[in-house]
């Protein structure tokens, strides 16, 4: 059987032009070794697998190389080179700071570097994963990374560049690698697949692309995976059934039943992707990527960022052309917070039968939350210019009945009463004062299930008669109700008060203001309790103060006069004053 060799080493690149998605670094090292600038350090920083040691090793073998080529490149077949290749090169050493990460072991490569190269020009020390160093360790090497002698360049290289002291950054150039573009990992497959006489589905290679997450080691180790369970065809289906990958499928077919309120077959969908082994948070999360890519195709200008292939973006547009931006900002809200809390949950696949029970009627929710905000947008009609108040009227508190003095003309003209503003949540009920109540209260305060359909109105000639024998029947409920809320105040002076029914209105006739003010007060209560309970449909009240009879004592001039009065009126009073032989001093 003849040695099998993966493919993240047998296709690693051997110079700077045949590494992928590093065009930044590669270009600026070329340069460095035609100009003769090299530094005496480096410091490679980025993600594993994007090629921060291999060019490592591409640098070192340019330095030492015997013939380089006009761009700055390796020749490959010079000593230093060839002997490079084969592991035997006594110039460019390997450290795995991870497994010699003491003191020691620093120490003894300080006193490495104190002998001068037997071949070559250069000594060359690479450094892998050097955040594993301690703390002792970096100061114990930042003497000679600082002045290092002239034949000697360090190339580090770490995942974890913040774990790296400020003193040893300050000391190295710094080269931040970049994850590999998607479009660029499937190039780099397809070129791989035509070497080796595979055939592949784009599909496929967008999947395995898109799993290794950027990293290029990681889409070559699973591709070895998938062409060996594929043997000569790599599918889409072959790969998603290897690695274990919930089809997109799933992820449209979802989102298609919740558009459509189907909550049952959202439901049966969810327990069929449980039921073939895979994990509830990878789903969630699969699904917020879903709704953002559904996100991205509502603008042609941002479909790039999806990273897929242009049959699966068409799908994408198709179904986001059926959804709006509000819809999916807000399910990707509602993923992300049952994401935050997944772990928390006791019950994690009722935590996610939550999540799509809440895009499935999110639709409802954004509609009605539509309404509302055009309803508040609406602008409410201008009020009307007010007459500045008489000095005699200027007393009288916002929003009470005026009480005009006696005049003496038996028939005064009535003045017209403003038009009440009415706004969209809101009735208003036309009397002597404005009224209006709110919409949502009553049906907060309505008993039972009823609905109560209340018309707005914006004079009194709309209101329909009030109908006597309901609100005779209403009345002394109104009045029980009042008193089982402790309104003792004002169940007192009005419980002996007994309704009229004047042109379709009901009237009330108080005895002062005060009793008018609380019934006003209450006035909202009042209306919510009779409307729910008893059927009543709107109507209008007006509130009487009458006139109080001038008080016989008022006749009398002095107190003397006054008291005289009042004991001949009142027998008891005077019983009391004989009896004791009372004196009253004026």
């Amino acid at each position: 059987m003849s040695n099998f060799t993966v493919s993240a080493r047998k296709y690693r690149p051997g110079t700077f032009e045949t590494v992928i998605g590093q065009n930044h670094v590669t270009q600026t090292l070329k340069n460095a070794i035609k100009k003769g600038h090299i530094g005496h350090s480096f410091l490679f920083c980025g993600p594993r697998g994007v090629g921060k040691t291999t060019c490592a090793r591409i640098l070192a073998k340019a330095l030492n190389c015997e013939n380089l080529t006009p761009d700055g490149e390796p020749c490959g077949v010079c000593n230093a080179c060839t002997s490079f290749q084969n592991h035997q090169s006594f110039n460019i050493y390997e450290l795995d700071a991870a497994s010699n990460n003491s003191v020691d072991d620093i120490r003894s490569l300080n006193e490495q570097v104190r002998f001068a190269p037997q071949n070559g020009r250069y000594k060359i020390y690479i450094i892998d994963e050097v955040h594993m160093l301690s703390t002792a360790a970096f100061n114990a090497f930042l003497k000679t990374l600082e002045e290092p002698p002239s034949y000697a360049i360090f190339i580090l290289a770490t995942t974890e560049k913040h774990k790296i002291l400020p003193t040893i950054l300050s000391r190295c150039q710094v080269f931040d690698f970049h994850r590999i573009g998607v479009k660029e990992t499937i190039d780099h497959l397809k070129d791989i697949c035509r070497q080796e006489g595979l055939e592949a589905d784009e599909e496929g290679l967008y999947v395995i692309a898109r799993k290794a997450d950027g990293a290029l080691r990681d889409a070559l180790s699973i591709f070895d995976k998938v062409a060996s369970f594929s043997s000569e065809k790599i599918s889409y289906h072959d790969v998603i059934e290897n690695l274990n990958v919930l089809d997109y499928e799933y992820y449209f077919r979802c989102i298609d039943n919740a558009l459509d309120r189907d909550l049952t077959s959202l439901l049966l969908l969810f327990d069929e992707i449980l039921v073939k082994g895979f994990d509830a948070h990878n789903f969630l999360n699969g699904l917020s990527d879903h709704l953002r890519n559904l996100l991205l195709s509502l603008d042609p200008s941002t479909i790039k960022l999806m990273e897929l292939s242009e049959g699966t973006q068409n799908l994408y547009q198709k179904q986001a052309s059926n959804t709006s931006m509000s819809y999916l900002v807000s399910g990707l809200n509602i993923l992300n917070q049952f994401d935050v809390q997944f772990k928390s949950s006791k019950n994690q696949r009722l935590h996610v039968e939550l999540a799509l029970m809440k895009l499935c009627f999110l639709r409802d929710v954004l509609n009605i939350a539509d309404l509302e905000e055009v309803g508040e947008k609406k602008k409410p009609e201008p009020r009307p210019e007010l007459k500045k108040p008489s000095e005699a009227e200027a007393h009288i508190p916002y929003g009470q009945t005026h009480v005009s003095a006696p005049s003496k003309n038996p028939n005064p003209a009535k003045p017209a009463a403003p038009n009440p503003v009415s706004s969209p949540h809101s009735v208003s009920v036309a009397n002597d004062s404005e009224f209006s109540f709110d919409l949502k209260k009553i049906k907060e305060n309505v008993l039972g299930n009823r609905k109560v359909e209340v018309i707005a109105k914006t004079d009194e000639e709309n209101f329909e008669p009030v109908d006597h024998e309901v609100f005779e029947k209403a009345w002394p409920a109104w009045l029980e109700h009042i008193h089982s809320k402790n309104l003792i105040a004002l169940h007192t002076p009005i419980k002996n008060l007994v309704p009229k029914f004047i042109t379709g209105k009901v009237v009330l006739s108080v005895g002062s203001l005060v009793v008018k003010n609380m019934i006003l007060e209450e006035k909202l209560n009042m209306m919510n309790f009779l409307v729910g309970k008893f059927g009543l449909k709107p109507f209008v009240l007006e509130i009487l103060v009458e006139q109080l009879p001038e008080l016989e004592s008022q006749k009398y001039g002095t107190d003397s006069e006054k008291l005289k009065h009042l004991i001949g009126k009142n027998e008891a009073f005077k019983e009391m004053v004989e009896r004791f032989d009372l004196k009253i001093d004026y």
